[in-house]
């Protein structure tokens, strides 16, 4: 029996241990899935049933990054899709213009390229859906300030810091750490966020694809001002960052929502 128990503390040490990893990527990626679904039109619904069948949004919003340990490698060339790399602190037009420019494949030009495969009903049905679950995923991604981060730094990957005590770097923190410190589940977190009206849910939803990338560039530009290399945080930076946190996450889901309605109208 004592051999039994300490059996199960030791699995429950390894497993809580490991959790932490996967919270943005699971929880953050999730509540934007749970809050578009809320937000789509009858059409959009019956549209996206035939791509992906009878599971919500929420079940394939991880995929594109589950993918990613396919040992296969058929998924290989998907890497740079997550992510845009562009010099900090441009004027908004300069970095909108600057966006059809860059290096490709990347987040920017390879949205616009799957949703015109996911709308292309002459394209072999599983080509289309997974078009669909990427573009789930990647506007999340669009989401994620650091995801339109700079080259010098891998989107804060080569910045050092502390989550409290834990060494982290400047993405992790706020790929996972952010998110899980907020400790809701995914359908609470987007019950809690998921409260604006009409009038406040379409103004979020206004703009184009590159007006969402330049807010999260700007927000990338803060986060990169207000942290030094090794430093210590926490509480401090969740409270200067938590309501940030919550909009891009709010946002996410709102403008999956409308891409989607828009493609499938």
């Amino acid at each position: 029996m004592i051999k039994k128990f300490s059996a199960i503390v030791a699995f429950l040490m390894v497993f809580s241990a490991i959790q932490p990893a996967m919270a943005w990527g699971v929880i953050g990626h999730r509540v934007i899935a749970e809050i578009a679904q809320r937000h789509l039109n009858k059409k959009t619904k019956k549209a996206i049933a035939e791509l992906i069948g009878k599971e919500g949004l929420a079940y394939w919003a991880n995929w594109s990054d589950f993918v990613k340990s396919d040992t296969t490698g058929a998924w290989k060339m998907a890497d740079p899709w997550h992510y845009v790399n562009i010099v900090g602190n441009l004027s908004k037009q300069t970095f909108t213009d600057s966006l059809p420019l860059l290096k490709s494949p990347n987040l920017y030009g390879q949205i616009n390229t799957l949703l015109a495969d996911m709308k292309n009903t002459n394209l072999p049905l599983q080509v289309r859906k997974n078009a669909f679950v990427f573009i789930l995923h990647l506007v999340g991604d669009l989401h994620q300030p650091l995801h339109v981060g700079r080259a010098e730094n891998l989107g804060g990957n080569r910045i050092s810091v502390y989550w409290f005590e834990k060494k982290t770097n400047l993405h992790s923190l706020w790929d996972s750490d952010l998110v899980g410190f907020q400790q809701y589940g995914y359908s609470e977190y987007a019950n809690v966020l998921d409260v604006k009206t009409r009038a406040e849910v379409e103004a979020i939803q206004q703009g184009q694809l590159s007006d969402w990338f330049y807010d999260s560039y700007s927000i990338a530009n803060r986060v990169y001002a207000t942290v030094s290399a090794e430093e210590k945080l926490g509480y401090k930076y969740n409270y200067m960052f938590q309501q940030t946190l919550d909009e891009q996450l709010l946002k996410g889901g709102l403008r999956l929502a409308a891409i989607l309605n828009e493609a499938f109208k």
